[in-house]
């Protein structure tokens, strides 16, 4: 039986301690591998140039160029890259800038090891992963924010699939949700970013959530 192919990770931290205790968690899982690391953003970007790794755990504060313009670059070049961020700093400007940057989770460096791993692989899965402090801040924000229509109307199926990405869902579970093909769920969430003038689905789901679309829902917290 062939082994399922592993999850290629990219650790980027601009402590080398920090680095060297994540490396030793992740090689310990059996579905990851670490192929490199970066202590600081425009390494990262280069790296992700030469290995294109499948996830990237991302810092925010790092010399040179910080996490948030990292993310920003390395999705540009690399849409199919998914990023957690990961970080000491729980700011709201930190917090929705990343995730409107194109990360795929943010988590706090308090995590513990098992809320880590599930992120990344979430991530890899076309999920979004939060810490419960982050989704609490994110719900307190939307209160806080009127919902401005869409560039374009959204056709009931749309909604309902942009429903559903605000719950955290990959597109094989919007599939079965809905009864629909997985190729069909890629149509429609590509209409939706295309309609809303977003760039990845990871910023439907926080429209969604900001603009109570999928009300209750905050992207599925981690425990």
């Amino acid at each position: 039986m062939l082994e399922p192919e592993k999850i290629r990770l990219l650790i980027v931290d601009d402590h080398a301690i920090v680095r060297r205790g994540l490396r030793g968690l992740l090689e310990l899982v059996d579905d990851l591998e670490v192929v490199g690391e970066a202590a600081d953003g425009q390494q990262a970007v280069h790296l992700a140039d030469a290995h294109d790794p499948d996830v990237i755990l991302m810092d925010l504060v790092m010399p040179v160029l910080d996490g948030i313009a990292a993310i920003r670059e390395i999705k540009a070049r690399h849409p199919s890259i998914d990023i957690v961020a990961l970080t000491s700093f729980i700011e709201e400007d930190k917090v929705v800038a990343a995730l409107e940057a194109g990360a795929s989770g943010y988590l706090l460096k308090d995590a513990d090891d098992g809320a880590v791993v599930e992120a990344i692989r979430a991530a890899h899965g076309g999920e979004v992963r939060l810490d419960p402090a982050v989704a609490k801040l994110l719900t307190e924000r939307l209160r806080r924010r009127p919902a401005p229509p869409p560039i374009e109307p959204l056709t009931e199926r749309e909604r309902d699939v942009l429903v559903l990405l605000g719950r955290g869902l990959s597109n094989k579970e919007i599939a079965a949700r809905l009864g629909i093909a997985d190729c069909t769920v890629r149509t429609h969430v590509s209409n939706v970013l295309g309609k809303l003038g977003l760039a990845s689905r990871t910023q439907a789901a926080l429209y969604a959530i900001e603009h109570r679309i999928a009300p209750g829902a905050v992207a599925a917290p981690t425990a």
